[in-house]
């Protein structure tokens, strides 16, 4: 098949970068630690009839760019066919030239549903939406079989504290399926108190799904800590936490057993309130997580839901969120300070959205590393709008500049979609290539088995050594 754009050295400027990326990192496992799978489709091996339901349903990117090329609503969350959904989109794609929509395209269209001889236009349309089907029907692409092409080990899924964990139950105890599938810890629910009614809905449902009786702020926290054990029973390892900015308030403990009786009446309370009781809240997760050794990730910086209308209209999570301006480094600062002075400080990985946090963060990790744990501290990879060819090699010039990036623990999808392990190949091979136009420079020495050790490690190794799972180093 003639490859037209995707070509087998993709990004690859130079021969050493091709060596890298297809000696060194292109047959690496994945471990995707942190993404947004539905554990219910893995349990099941769901198989998906078309392109839309397995790569427009839920993909807030796309829709933002057909929105942005004026099509109705209609055809990004509304009630048009699948094939009408499809058709709109493959109309879009020619016009996303220069976005990283038009790279991830491409690239999963490539891998793993064999499509390269083609670039999606409307004329085109037809035909892909045809040969695709007929790939969706057979074995290896339904969930686990497009996982199991894709070389991927072990996922970490994106749960909240009072998910029943059935599926992963069900997929641990399935012998004939060899990647592991882990839940992660997202307790965001439990300090969302802008919203007494939101809040104590919630804390109802965590009531339940511990068996306890939630009188006040310590049978809260039983609660909670009841919910953090089975996760650790079931493999977890890993708690995330999506934030605007870090909240690292002072309060005494007197004050928050107030804000949440005052909570669970009905009453609502006050911005510093506010502050105090999430300020409280991200410490006692800290703790939690330290406990137990799990890695603690935050997702930081995210200005959410500014559309008001389409939020009342179609909900969260559906492309009206966009990078913040929030303070970072004081909060972070004081929260990270505050666990260290104690001993309490858990292995840790920051997601910044804002670009211009870049350097702030690569060094604030430096300020923490305990000098025992290699790269204990991890500034992330690039997240969400920055996931991109410039935000990932700007996230690895800052890690490279303040930090250690050969200690970096590497790439996540953070998806909901079967078809974006391709995001892994993109990130190895931006990272392949940046190392080697630096090799070419002289800023690098012409070793390629010291460079390619270090891809090896950045791509699998260091995240199976850094998160403690029942993994193999290669």
């Amino acid at each position: 098949m003639n490859d037209i754009f995707i070509t087998e050295n993709f990004l690859l400027q130079n021969e050493a970068a091709v060596k890298l990326y297809h000696e060194y990192a292109r047959d690496m496992p994945i471990i995707d630690y942190h993404c947004h799978l539905p554990p219910g489709q893995i349990a099941e091996d769901h198989r998906f009839d078309n392109l839309t339901q397995i790569w427009l349903d839920g993909d807030h990117y796309k829709w933002r760019a057909m929105r942005a090329a004026g099509l109705p609503e209609r055809f990004c969350t509304g009630d048009a066919s699948d094939w009408e959904k499809f058709q709109r989109w493959a109309e879009t794609v020619p016009k996303t030239l220069r976005n990283p929509l038009y790279h991830w395209t491409h690239l999963e269209l490539k891998r793993p549903l064999g499509i390269s001889d083609r670039l999606l236009c409307p004329e085109t349309a037809k035909s892909v939406w045809d040969e695709t089907r007929e790939c969706l029907g057979r074995d290896e692409f339904s969930c686990r079989g497009i996982m199991r092409q894709m070389n991927v080990v072990l996922v970490c899924t994106t749960d909240d504290p009072v998910d029943n964990l059935q599926h992963h139950a069900a997929i641990a105890a399935d012998r004939s399926f060899g990647i592991q599938v882990l839940p992660a810890f997202r307790p965001d629910k439990g300090m969302v108190v802008e919203s007494h009614e939101v809040f104590n809905a919630w804390v109802d449902k965590l009531a339940e799904a511990a068996d306890i009786e939630v009188k006040d702020f310590e049978t809260y926290m039983e609660a909670i800590r009841g919910r953090h054990d089975l996760f650790h029973a079931h493999g977890c390892r890993l708690s995330d936490h999506g934030l605007s900015t870090f909240y690292a308030e002072d309060y005494t403990d007197s004050e928050i057993t107030t804000i949440f009786r005052r909570l669970r009446r009905g009453n609502e309370i006050g911005d510093d309130e506010i502050l105090k009781f999430k300020s409280a809240m991200l410490y006692e997760f800290a703790l939690l997580d330290h406990e137990k050794d799990w890695t603690q990730q935050y997702h930081f910086g995210a200005l959410r839901n500014n559309n008001s209308r389409m939020f009342e209209a179609i909900g969260p999570d559906s492309g009206f969120d966009s990078i913040g301006d929030f303070e970072v480094a004081r909060p972070l600062s004081r929260l990270f300070d505050r666990l260290d002075r104690q001993d309490r400080l858990a292995r840790t990985i920051l997601y910044n959205l804002n670009p211009a946090h870049n350097d702030l963060v690569a060094t604030m990790i430096g300020n923490f590393q305990d000098g025992r744990t290699p790269g204990k501290m991890q500034f992330g990879s690039g997240w969400w709008f920055l996931d991109q060819k410039d935000g990932m090699e700007k996230q690895l010039e800052s890690l490279s500049n303040q930090a250690l990036l050969s200690q970096f623990v590497g790439m996540i999808t953070d998806s909901r979609s079967f078809l974006s392990y391709t995001r892994h190949e993109y990130f190895r091979r931006i990272l392949c290539n940046l190392l080697g136009v630096e090799i070419q420079q002289g800023l690098l020495p012409n070793d390629i088995e010291l460079i390619g050790s270090m891809v090896r490690d950045i791509c699998y190794n260091n995240a199976a050594r850094y998160f403690g799972f029942e993994l193999g180093a290669e």
